[in-house]
This record gives structure tokens, sequence and C-alpha cells, in this order.
């Protein structure tokens, strides 16, 4: 079904924008992976932005990640997006509070822009419990496999649980939109969630001879108010 998705982008010069956000090891590299694993590399593009640079950090926040929007025909997979502001660079300190509230309130008005100019939108946020991130941070340093995975704001992920949380909250309720909606898996089930990340890009993007993937109410759901009693970690 997903090569089907994409030969109809390249086919109708559809712009497909696909971000992933989540905590710390709830499994955005993975996810990312099996979407794009029998895809055309040539028409597919998997966009993860490190540590900005001093000309970056003067720029407008979300100059750097324009160049890297779609073009027609065209799949981008972002593995964390200008959400970093709303997450990480709140929670650590790396953007002043008056660049954090600016970004919560222009992030809904940057967004309709793009899905005005044609752009298809469609954001994840995987979260994982406190439990889960533990056990899969012990893994990374314990894997040499996945020692490539660590970084220091990892390290303190675990430490940090609920300022992530409370972080998440606000970044949610601040930038769910009509236009661009969040839909909330939960992943502590890695395998389940993959499922229900692919089962909801294939139903939300419509192209001939789709056949349904069916759905995962209980791994994945449109946010909502109920999502903080029910899918979300607390």
């Amino acid at each position: 079904e997903l090569v089907k998705l994409q030969r109809h982008v390249i086919t109708h010069g559809r712009k497909l924008l696909v971000i992933l956000e989540g905590r710390d090891t709830a499994g955005k590299d993975g996810t990312i992976k099996r979407i794009t694993e029998h895809l055309s590399p040539r028409d597919i593009r998997v966009v993860a932005l490190g540590k900005p640079s001093d000309r970056e950090d003067s720029e407008w926040y979300f100059q750097r990640y324009v160049p890297h929007l779609p073009a027609g025909g065209e799949i981008v997979l972002f593995n964390r997006s200008w959400y970093n502001r709303a997450g990480v660079e709140h929670v650590m300190g790396f953007c002043a509070e008056h660049e954090y509230h600016a970004f919560l309130r222009h992030v809904p008005v940057f967004e309709s822009m793009l899905v005005e100019s044609g752009i298809t939108l469609l954001k994840y946020y995987l979260d994982i419990s406190a439990k889960e991130q533990k056990a899969r941070l012990k893994s990374r340093r314990k894997d040499p496999l996945k020692q490539w995975k660590i970084s220091p704001v990892d390290e303190v992920a675990a430490d940090k649980f609920d300022a992530y949380t409370a972080a998440r909250d606000v970044m949610l309720r601040a930038t769910d939109s009509a236009a661009a909606p969040w839909i909330v898996v939960a992943a502590d089930d890695k395998k389940a969630a993959r499922l229900a990340v692919i089962a909801d890009l294939i139903g939300r993007v419509e192209y001939p001879g789709a056949v349904p993937a069916g759905t995962y109410p209980e791994h994945a759901r449109r946010f909502d108010e109920t999502c903080f009693e029910g899918i979300l970690a607390k």
C-alpha cells in the first residue's frame, strides 16, 4: 500500500510531509525505517537536522526547515522538526521563554501556510511510559549497534520525564489544529505503534486502489483532551 501511495504522489505531483515527534527512544527511527524500506529512494527524503549553527541561530526560527520541504511528487519525513523548540529546547533551557511562547503562537499559522500551499501535512507524536523509556535507554548503552543513538540529551531524558510530559501537554494543546492535527501514538509496543502510524498514513492520503489498512484505536488516535486519560503516558 505504501508503494501504491508513493506512486500516486509521484504521478500526481502531490507534496507529502510527515512529521514524527515523541520522547527520546519512542521509536521514531524504527518507524521511519519501516515506512521507507520498500519505497523509491529517489522520491523520498528523511530529514534529521542536528544542532543549529551560529548562523542558523540568528535566522528566523523556521528558516532552516524550509529548504527541506517537499516538492511536487515527493514524500519527506522529518525525524524531529521545528517542534524541538516546544520539547527539548524548552525543557533543557536551550531557548528563551519569549522564544518558546512565540513559537507556540506562530506554528499554527506557519503550518496553515504549508497546507494552503498544497502540502499534505501529517503529524505523529510517539509516546512511551517512563518504565519503557528507562529500559530502552539501558538497552542502548549495552548494545554496540545502538550506541550511535546515545546523546547527552538522551542521558537526562529519564530524569526529566515529568518536565517532558508537561511540555508535551502544552505543545499538543497549542499546536493541534484542523489544518494540521496531531495523531498521538502509544509506542510501548514497537510493532503495534509502527503499524498504527502506517495504517493512519495510508488512511489519510487518498489514492486509487487503496486497500483499507484497518485502524488501531488503542495505539493511535486523533488528539483531543481524552488522550490525557488514556493513550498518553503520565
